[in-house]
């Protein structure tokens, strides 16, 4: 048995915070879950995935997240407790869906996570979600530890069905992948199955049903307004003059600071955990009894312009600070020394930073810069690139996945990247308005995501550009999970359909399409350079399964190679692939036979054929 279906409450169990959040829904009678993959977010998917083989959970991996928010919308309006999965860019996908779901609402309980990033550890940006709050009307809820996040998880499925909407439950990188010990509850029963009950003057949303909509939806945000007022999940915790007010994983590390600066009895913490709509009686109640107030928030001054908006309409000067050179930043995440230094700072209080240790005699840490792993095929499908293309001037728009790591030398593959399937759309603008030939580079999820648009608006438009699609058999990025194109026989699993990219590129209507195997690296070459001298829109689809994915079905028969003595040392293994399984041990090449795959791929590039295979 999966072990967030375990029926014990009271147990203690330690979880990520990404299982607390699954096991939140699974506690709260959840029984229809969708997602697109995306770190922060990944293992709640995977949670659910695992659970759905084993009971009658619902779960899918949806094509994106504006799919996966429908699919869970309808569930909710047919009376089913729904969860949709994704991370804080992939809001912006959905946005489309949610802007108007807003104004439908739900009939059962519909929480919606968004797992948003600061500091970026995976992502393109670190936008601050709260906005979609605001932009929606619909209300947040924010955890500030991982015990807590399985608790507001049952409480957000309760506040949507009270409400009638969807809630968002935002969380941020550091609660969805910290550990700690849970206390679970009970699990209610799943109503895995609904009935849709016929409205279309509340469903269908032309101009004149949306309008009595959107008085309905800001009815909704009255009440949850009073919801937000007497939460427990907003409340003041200690005395004193001085005000925090605070959220999510900055109230923890407030907590820390106030302990150590010795403020315990002159400080007043005002925790924010039901963000949107913000608890306006109570923040004006809290900043009546402050001489001053700090606002500590990662991300952007939500917060802060809400609490400065409240003291403006009570007529109170007193004052209140949050973002700003000298306090805290808008950029990345907070650290408790950080928090600590700003409040010390903030109410001129002593503070003496704990000396840095001397680490002059410690040797410095060697770099490890990203890198594609040991037998990519995306390497050697970026190798052959590079030298069909030599002699071109060239623009290789790229794409959100493994391969954006092609960007770096020696590989050098991806001049402009903005989000998930962008890399389809922006070689038409370039093909357009430059003279140089533009290679698109795009993975078999990614492309299935957002990419096909892109493609079909290439062919309509007549653009020139070689877009290469980069079909691994797998999400890698994220943790191997399936898209449409995968073969879910390999994983064991029946009852599910497989989308053809080739299929689908021909019925675009695509003009010249290749599919390559890049291991093959003369055959390869010549492939892409036939694609490359067509003009008009060209498509190469370079198929082999990801390594690491292909290890795990146990498909891969690695045997390594090693660099014989027939080496002159032209380093063009090193220089033209920087496959990270060869090293250089004083002037000898050498592969690392624990890392080397066996792809080949070097063997075939080397003008002495010096890399053999190792002798069984």
């Amino acid at each position: 048995m999966h072990k967030l279906l375990v029926d014990s409450p009271g147990e203690k169990m330690l979880l990520l915070g990404n299982e607390a959040i699954a096991r939140g829904a699974i506690e709260a009678g959840v029984a229809f879950t969708s997602t697109y993959p995306g770190t922060p977010s990944s293992e709640i998917s995977l949670s659910f995935f695992q659970i759905s083989k084993e009971s009658d959970l619902y779960f899918e991996y949806s094509t994106n997240e504006k799919v996966a928010l429908e699919v869970s919308a309808a569930a909710a309006n047919s009376g089913v407790r729904s969860m949709c999965v994704m991370k804080h860019v992939g809001v912006n996908v959905a946005a489309d869906t949610l802007m108007t779901l807003a104004y439908v609402g739900v009939k059962a309980g519909l929480v919606i996570v968004s797992a948003d990033d600061p500091y970026m550890f995976s992502s393109q940006n670190e936008q601050d979600n709260r906005y979609y709050g605001k932009l929606s009307g619909l209300p947040i809820v924010e955890p500030s530890s991982v015990a807590e996040t399985r608790e507001m998880v049952r409480y957000a499925f309760d506040l949507s069905e009270k409400l009638q909407e969807p809630v968002i439950l935002r969380t941020t990188t550091r609660i969805n992948h910290s550990t700690a010990s849970v206390v679970l509850g009970d699990i209610q029963q799943r109503v895995t199955k609904g009935d849709f009950k016929k409205d279309p003057f509340n469903y269908v949303t032309v101009p004149a049903v949306s309008r009595n909509l959107h008085i309905k939806l800001l009815k909704n945000l009255e009440t949850a307004v009073g919801e937000s007022e007497k939460s427990n999940y907003n409340f003041v915790d200690g005395n004193g003059s001085f005000g925090i007010i605070c959220n999510g994983v900055s109230y923890g590390y407030v907590c820390d600071a106030i302990s150590d600066l010795s403020l315990s009895d002159k400080t007043r913490v005002l925790r924010i955990g039901f963000s949107h709509p913000m608890p306006g009686a109570l923040i004006k109640d809290f900043l009546k009894g402050c001489e001053k107030v700090l606002v500590a928030e990662e991300g952007e001054p939500y917060m802060e312009e809400a609490v400065k908006a409240f003291a403006q309409e009570e007529g109170l000067t007193l004052s209140i600070r949050g973002k700003g050179e000298d306090l805290f930043s808008r950029l990345f995440e907070f650290n408790p020394a950080g928090v600590r230094e700003c409040i010390a700072r903030f109410f001129d209080v002593p503070y003496q930073p704990g000396s840095i240790p001397d680490l002059t005699d410690v040797p410095e840490i060697p770099q490890r810069p990203p890198n594609l792993c040991a037998g990519c095929s995306h390497r050697a499908t970026f190798y052959a690139i590079n030298k069909a293309s030599e002699g071109m001037e060239t623009i290789c728009p790229t794409d959100i996945g493994c391969y954006t790591l092609g960007f770096l030398p020696p590989l050098s593959k991806g001049d402009f990247l903005i989000c998930m399937g962008s890399s389809a759309g922006t070689a038409g603008g370039f093909s357009t308005v430059t003279d140089k030939k533009v290679i698109s580079l795009i993975g078999d999820s990614t492309f299935f995501h957002s990419g096909i648009p892109g493609l079909i608006n290439a062919v309509f438009n007549n653009h020139n550009f070689t877009l290469v699609i980069l079909d691994n058999g797998t999400t890698a990025m994220t943790g191997h999970q399936p898209n449409p194109g995968v073969d879910m026989e390999q994983l064991n699993f029946s009852g599910y359909g497989r989308v053809s990219i080739e299929k689908l590129v021909n019925a675009i209507g695509v003009p010249l399409v290749k599919t390559i195997k890049p291991y093959k690296v003369k055959k390869s070459i010549e492939e892409i350079k036939e694609a490359l001298n067509f003009k008009g829109v060209s498509v190469i689809i370079s198929q082999e399964p990801c390594t690491l994915y292909a290890k795990s079905l146990k498909q891969l028969n690695i045997r390594p190679f090693y660099v014989s003595d027939k080496c002159k040392k032209h380093k063009n293994c090193i220089n033209d692939l920087g496959c990270p399984a060869f090293f250089v041990e004083g002037d000898q090449i050498q592969i690392d036979p624990d890392m080397c795959v066996g792809c080949a791929v070097c063997a075939q590039i080397c003008p002495e054929n010096a890399i053999l295979p190792v002798k069984k």
